[in-house]
């Protein structure tokens, strides 16, 4: 693995792991307020902010360095877009075939969407870090 792709990409795994630590406690503490069928909209919400970053992170992280520069900006854009129309896919399919509560269902999205921002501001993460 490039070592100039590793802060990055730790950077990626620590945000998805605070997204997902925070929809879970998000749909743990909606199971025990209002029931199973908000807890299941929740998660699913959760689910929605959380994949289509995941599949974006593979993609942005995937080459580093002044050599691969070409690589490095079709790799992102290929990301942002699968990210793009994996998000609306997965909306679509949940209002679709799935019976959902929208407020946890969008609360929790927001939360999973606006998460990975929280950390980076909290954690005060700079590249420099080893």
């Amino acid at each position: 693995m490039n070592q100039l792709v590793k802060p990055g990409r730790n950077l990626a795994r620590q945000q998805l792991i605070f997204a997902s630590t925070l929809t879970l406690i998000s749909t743990v503490l909606i199971y025990f307020s209002w029931g199973l069928s908000h807890a299941q909209s929740a998660l699913v919400g959760g689910c929605i902010g959380i994949i289509p970053n995941f599949v974006f992170a593979l993609y942005a992280f995937k080459f580093a360095g002044a050599s691969a520069a070409k690589q490095v900006m079709d790799s992102f854009f290929k990301g942002a877009k699968i990210k793009m129309v994996l998000t609306a896919l997965l909306f679509a399919l949940s209002f679709k075939f799935l019976d959902l509560s929208l407020a946890p269902f969008f609360c929790t999205y927001i939360i999973a969407v606006v998460s990975p921002i929280v950390y980076a501001a909290l954690s005060r993460f700079t590249f420099n870090q080893q």
